[in-house]
């Protein structure tokens, strides 16, 4: 049986409802990787999230620039930093959760050629990030830490200077049907599903 990693368990122990959260993402990214052959995650972390997405496809890799955190049971990945080098090979599909926003602009190209250069001619990227009008409702370590928020437009922007497919679903809970904006281009095979978080406040 699988144990949460040391990250994660530490997240349960002390807010429960955000590991929630952070499973639900999985599950919603899993659904667009059943049956694929190769994956990539980048910013895997403990690896707790993979363990949703591993049933559904071929062949899973994770990576995380963090040597200090500790992989859970039965999961192997490796340190790298995709800012700094591209990922040798190629895969099918290359998703990355909660890991755009604490890119620094300056380091955006890299990040975003680097991962276009993982990805196989047909293959596409997932990124999942939370939009700027969040960022009032997040807590204080989220907001020291989220340097690179973006609306969904200026995502849109971003990602169009990579790719010529760019789908855009907004998140905010698993339960919930998603918005699908498409913008079709043929010029590119590969593309990215750019994933946001719509946060609604208490009231």
């Amino acid at each position: 049986m699988n144990k949460l990693g040391a990250m994660h368990a530490a997240s349960f122990a002390t807010d429960p409802k955000h590991l929630g959260f952070v499973l639900a993402r999985y599950k919603f990214v899993s659904k667009m990787l059943v049956g694929v052959d190769s994956v990539l995650e980048i910013g895997c972390g403990d690896g707790t999230g993979a363990h949703v997405v591993l049933p559904v496809v071929t062949k899973y890799t994770g990576i995380d620039c963090d040597a200090g955190i500790l992989p859970s049971d039965g999961l192997v990945w490796r340190q790298w930093n995709i800012v700094t080098n591209a990922f040798p090979g190629t895969f099918d599909a290359v998703y990355a959760l909660d890991v755009l926003e604490h890119i620094s602009p300056k380091d955006e190209d890299r990040f975003f050629t680097h991962i276009k250069m993982s990805l196989k001619p047909r293959g596409f990227l997932i990124i999942g990030t939370p939009s700027l009008e969040s960022q009032p409702y997040a807590s204080s370590l989220s907001k020291l830490h989220h340097v690179n928020c973006k609306t969904e437009d200026g995502l849109r922007a971003t990602l169009a200077c990579y790719f010529h497919n760019v789908f855009r679903l907004s998140f905010w809970d698993a339960g919930r049907d998603s918005a699908l904006w498409l913008r079709p281009n043929d010029a590119l095979s590969s593309r990215p599903v750019c994933l946001q978080e719509v946060i609604f406040p208490d009231t």
